[in-house]
């Protein structure tokens, strides 16, 4: 990753922020765990059924050391299977899978320097906030006071401190989902697994803890794959996103290739609105409408007019092919004064300036 920006402070609540990008420094500093392009993720013809279901065909893959790639798509595209075939919580029926140049396709999960965290936490009720944090470095036998400076600077860097006694049921959606990533971050994993981290939270608190998501990955490097279906989210905080659909990555690419230059019309719909105008999927935002017939414009009649905020969306009926919708801004709607049942033209272009 190129962005050296530090990494936001993290949400003490779900929405207070607090420092910890020093304790972060300090303990990825003196961690052999941090991710470099030697513990890139290799996929290589992957293949998985469930009786005669077919969830990954021939999935090839390759994930730079250090990048945040985000496995977008539908609910049964096999995004969630990929992982869990990375994570070696599924075993393939064809391929392989490397992780830092070592094949651990038939690897158990345990043994492959991962974290891994779940949409609805997996955390352990019985037990508190510290020994849920500290609970793979316990297994693995390490120092008790190892463990318990690593759990207590996890926490000051996730928002947690003062928490270590509280149980789970005792913690926010929020919390307990950054307690999740506290847990995954204290083996000192290679990779970094999410499956829909943040899918079980409202929309302003998942807003709030993928930045501080963003920025956190960005300081400590490690390699991190997240599941998604939110294409805002994958656009807003991956390096690279894998586009799936029926079990295939449809598109691999930067978010801004794969928004810009999708490979067919189901990435280009996938990744945002659009519309049809004389059959050909376009972006709301690119078509322009007018008064007059300009160039190839097709009329059309004004529907609905939707204010949303600084943008406007035009809800419009082509005679010949059916609804389409146009997005453009308050001041150019307001220069068109649209009226309900007003015949107007669209093309596809840019609008004239203000």
């Amino acid at each position: 990753m190129t962005d050296a920006t530090p990494a936001p402070a993290p949400p003490t609540s779900d929405g207070e922020v607090t420092t910890g990008s020093r304790d972060l420094q300090r303990l990825v500093a003196s961690s052999d765990a941090i991710a470099t392009e030697s513990h890139a993720i290799v996929v290589t013809d992957l293949n998985k059924h469930y009786g005669d279901y077919h969830a990954l065909r021939d999935i090839n893959l390759s994930i730079p050391g250090g990048s945040l790639t985000a496995l977008l798509g539908p609910s049964g595209s096999g995004k969630s299977t990929l992982l869990r075939a990375v994570a070696g919580l599924e075993v393939p029926d064809g391929g392989t899978v490397v992780i830092g140049g070592e094949d651990v396709t038939f690897i158990p999960p345990q043994s492959r320097e991962i974290g891994f965290v779940f949409q609805h936490y997996a955390a352990f009720k019985h037990l508190n906030v510290r020994d849920n944090v500290g609970f793979g470095p316990s297994i693995r036998k390490q120092p008790k006071a190892e463990i318990n400076r690593r759990v207590d600077e996890l926490l000051e860097i996730v928002g947690l401190a003062g928490y270590q006694e509280r149980y789970p049921t005792q913690l926010s959606g929020g919390q307990r989902q950054r307690m999740a990533l506290a847990r995954a971050l204290a083996v000192q994993p290679k990779v970094l697994l999410l499956d829909e981290p943040f899918g079980a939270l409202d929309a302003k608190v998942r807003e709030d803890l993928r930045q501080w998501l963003r920025g956190l990955q960005s300081e400590t490097g490690v390699t991190t794959v997240l599941v998604t279906h939110d294409q805002e989210e994958a656009l807003d905080v991956a390096d690279h996103i894998a586009v799936l659909a029926e079990g295939r990555i449809e598109q691999w690419g930067s978010p801004r290739e794969v928004y810009d230059q999708p490979t067919n019309d189901f990435v280009k719909s996938f990744l945002g609105p659009t519309a049809r105008l004389r059959g050909v999927l376009v972006r709301p935002h690119d078509l322009v409408l007018s008064h007059e017939a300009v160039g190839d414009a097709v009329p059309v009649t004004v529907e609905r007019v939707v204010h949303l905020g600084f943008e406007v969306r035009v809800e419009l009926l082509d005679p010949d092919h059916g609804p389409l919708a146009a997005q453009t801004t308050r001041g150019e709607a307001a220069r068109l004064d649209l009226q309900i049942g007003q015949r107007v033209y669209v093309r596809t272009g840019q609008a004239p300036a203000a």
